[in-house]
């Protein structure tokens, strides 16, 4: 497993049907109340989930500035972002189902 600094992976399944990536930042409320209503569709549905640090990186830091956390089915880079600021439990649960089709 690759280690990206300023970031964590939370692996419920070792063959996670969706991987999703939040930006936070430490002191974030937002950030930890949306990691903590994650935690109970991770684990209902296996996914993991990478928690980037935004301060960390310098780029992101840029990008999305105070517009944290934001929550992206896939990676930052070539994913699609599913919400920001306050879980979107129906975003989430749309990108798992469309990650367990057949051929993806």
């Amino acid at each position: 497993m690759a280690r990206v600094e300023g970031a964590r992976r939370s692996t419920v399944s070792d063959f996670a049907a969706v991987h999703l990536t939040l930006l936070s930042r430490a002191y974030c409320h937002l950030c930890d109340e949306m990691e903590a209503a994650l935690r109970p569709i991770l684990q209902g549905h296996g996914a993991a989930l990478t928690v980037i640090d935004v301060d960390a990186h310098p780029a992101l830091d840029a990008r999305y500035g105070e517009r944290v956390p934001v929550l992206f089915a896939g990676t930052v880079e070539a994913g699609t972002e599913l919400c920001h600021y306050v879980l979107d439990r129906d975003a989430v649960l749309a990108a798992i189902r469309r990650s367990s089709l057949p051929g993806d």
